[in-house]
């Protein structure tokens, strides 16, 4: 699929069917990568057959399945792992969260960079640009492409996240949906962190979940 001059691929891995994300400039033969959950070793394997470079692994949120692989994907592509100051802060909560799953521990790290409310992130010529939506956890962002928004857990097709997890706010979250995503036109593509992709417009009008910030 295409996001302006970004193109956005999508790959559902782990138990949870998470996607994982990479975000392409192919003029400029860079990718970033997001969220790399359970079990997607094998899409390193597929990527990194094309001449791209790896500038940047970033997560939406570090909630495990969608932090677990982040190790390997550091150390096989040379990116640097970026997430929000408040994610880093419950890294010492992985252990933990593995053991709801009945799973190890993923291989430990930590975060090269720290990402920031409207920062914008290079991907070759183009830009992401980062928005911080807590309320699933409350280190969640979102990244803003020219016309797309990598959602993470907050907003689904016809849903949106849980916020009965440690640091899950519902007002927060709704607030987040509110003021940082449905402000962005109707058109925009949402690439969520698990299902299937929706539009801000669909969702602003068939979502049942936001009645009452409509």
């Amino acid at each position: 699929m295409r996001g302006g001059f970004l193109k956005v691929l999508s790959y559902v891995v782990g138990p949870a069917d998470n996607n994982l994300y990479a975000i392409i400039d192919d003029a400029e033969s860079e990718c970033v990568l997001v969220d790399p959950g359970i079990d997607s070793q094998w899409v390193w394997l597929q990527i990194k057959t094309q001449p791209y470079r790896f500038p940047f692994i970033l997560n939406t949120h570090a909630h495990l399945d969608h932090i677990y692989e982040n190790a390997f994907f550091r150390m096989n592509s040379g990116g640097k792992l970026c997430m929000h100051a408040d994610a880093a802060k419950s890294l010492d909560d992985i252990p933990l969260q593995a053991s709801w799953f009945g799973m190890d521990p993923p291989d430990p790290f930590e975060p090269d960079g720290i990402l920031t409310d409207n920062e914008e992130i290079p991907v070759g010529a183009e830009r992401l640009k980062v928005i911080h939506t807590p309320g699933h956890s409350p280190g969640g962002v979102c990244f803003v492409g020219n016309d797309f928004v990598i959602s993470g857990d907050i907003l689904f097709a016809g849903s949106v996240g849980r916020t009965d997890l440690p640091g899950g706010d519902r007002n927060a979250l709704l607030c987040s949906i509110r003021t940082k995503l449905l402000s962005l036109p109707d058109t925009y593509t949402v690439y969520p962190g698990h299902g299937p992709t929706t539009t801000i417009g669909n969702e602003r009008l068939f979502n049942p979940f936001l009645k009452e910030i409509r």
